[in-house]
């Protein structure tokens, strides 16, 4: 167990890496990546004041990928032991030679390019020295203030969380990378009204920087005003009316076009929008950036899972469908180049966002004769091969361009394609609160069923 630990030494898990790699190559492998990832984890649940989950825990982690003859195999372990790990190469070599050869496979060209991670400033050190004290107390503090509020009824519970990561990366290609990031996150969720008209939501806070979270004060706040808006709800007729979007509605309906413009999803032919690269499908309105060099934001990485470095990708451009967002795998499927968004063997979002408008949230809804601010949804109701969207609602309902009541039991429909060409209004208030985001959006025209 001592070797396993002092691979926790920063120098000692970029030469475990290195180490592994070379000892793949000795063992067969073509090619071999190694990942190492160090990390430290405190999370804690809070309810009416009690702690009901509580973990404070390190783990490390290596993750193992080898190619020979085209052929590949993948291997993992939480015991960093160099016999153990020798074993794995071993085993992994092995099982390549028994996998279907791919003439896509393969690791990308080694970058010339190289993001310093220090410009990124994604590490801080803050977090590190924070106690457990301090931490438990945020999360109870932030439930207090939101109890304190008379028309809260009820409690689902405060969480306070942190992780510490250092993950390095090393490639048979020459590609040696490693970096330290930090999270934290305050959230509180709640209920309002009684037994038979209860109503819930929540509140949080995620940042990489202490400093920059959101007091208990604020997220409680926040918590509160979302919670009683929704009380003494009322029922609507189906009708096709336009619907605003709040930051976090928008953030999954970015979230559902990121997974249609997945180089995966491309190649499987998984997505309404395969084969539209060039093609407008949006209005002017839409742009949608997916950028990883953001500094201090959720997203941000100096160099993916495939060694490339993080790049700025301009996806959608004035309504233009410009790029798919690709690996080196899918990249080479589609004839295309990598975007930088390897995660492991798939694609993920860095910062994935539709770029903000001049509009403040308030003068697109003054402007809205009648519709729907859709607050939250449910259920899945996503189809990327058609489109399609279907999810159960809630909302606050406008009239002559102001709040009238809140609404519930609805379910909006539509298509992805035409949201894209009818979204009228964008508004400021773009903010990076996860990787995936987007500001308040005014949709022209969407179906909302009610009774």
């Amino acid at each position: 167990m001592r070797e396993a630990r002092a691979a926790s030494r920063p120098s000692d898990l970029r030469a475990l890496a290195e180490t592994l790699v070379a000892f793949a190559a000795k063992c067969g492998a073509d090619e071999a990546e190694v990942s190492v990832v160090d990390g430290r984890e405190f999370d804690v649940d809070v309810r009416k004041g009690r702690i009901e989950n509580l973990v404070e825990a390190g783990s490390r982690t290596c993750g193992l990928k080898v190619i020979k003859d085209k052929r590949t195999a993948y291997a993992s372990s939480s015991d960093l032991v160099p016999e153990t790990l020798r074993r794995l190469v071993r085993n992994a070599v092995r099982r390549a030679e028994l996998a279907s050869p791919d003439e896509f496979a393969g690791q990308a060209p080694r970058s010339i390019k190289l993001v310093d991670p220090a410009a990124l400033d994604l590490f801080d050190p803050e977090i590190a020295g924070l106690d457990s004290k301090t931490k438990i107390g945020l999360a109870r503090e932030t439930e207090r203030i939101a109890l304190s509020d008379k028309r809260i009824t009820n409690s689902h519970g405060a969480n306070f969380g942190t992780n510490e990561i250092r993950s390095v990366l090393v490639l048979s290609n020459g590609f040696v990378g490693e970096f330290e990031q930090t999270y934290c996150e305050l959230s509180v969720g709640l209920q309002a009204g009684e037994t038979d008209s209860r109503v819930e939501d929540s509140w949080f806070s995620a940042k990489r920087h202490f400093k920059k979270l959101a007091a208990p004060e604020e997220v409680a706040r926040r918590a509160v005003e979302r919670t009683v808006r929704q009380l003494r709800p009322r029922k609507l007729r189906t009708q096709n009316v336009p619907v605003i979007f709040e930051p976090t509605q928008t953030s999954w309906l970015m979230a559902f076009l990121f997974a249609c413009v997945s180089g995966t999803a491309v190649y499987q032919k998984a997505t309404f929008l395969a084969g539209k690269l060039g093609e407008k499908i949006g209005n002017g309105l839409v742009t949608v950036v997916d950028d990883g060099l953001l500094p201090g934001e959720l997203g941000s990485r100096p160099f993916d899972s495939d060694g490339l470095p993080a790049q700025k990708t301009t996806v959608v451009e004035r309504g233009v469908l410009k790029n798919y967002l690709c690996n080196i795998y899918a990249a080479r499927k589609l004839q295309l180049e990598s975007t930088g968004n390897a995660d492991g063997g798939g694609v993920s979002p860095n910062n994935f966002f539709l770029e903000p408008g001049t509009l403040a949230p308030r003068d697109i809804i003054s402007e809205t004769k009648k519709g729907l601010i859709l607050t939250r949804t449910l259920g899945h109701g996503l189809n990327s091969v058609s489109g399609d969207i279907s999810r159960g609602a809630f909302g606050l309902w406008v009239e002559n361009g102001e709040l009238a009541y809140p609404v519930s039991e609805i379910t909006i429909s539509g298509n992805l394609g035409r949201i894209l060409n009818d979204i009228e209004a964008v508004g400021n208030d773009l903010e990076f609160f996860s990787p995936v985001t987007g500001p308040t959006i005014k949709v022209a025209e969407m179906t909302v069923a009610g009774t």
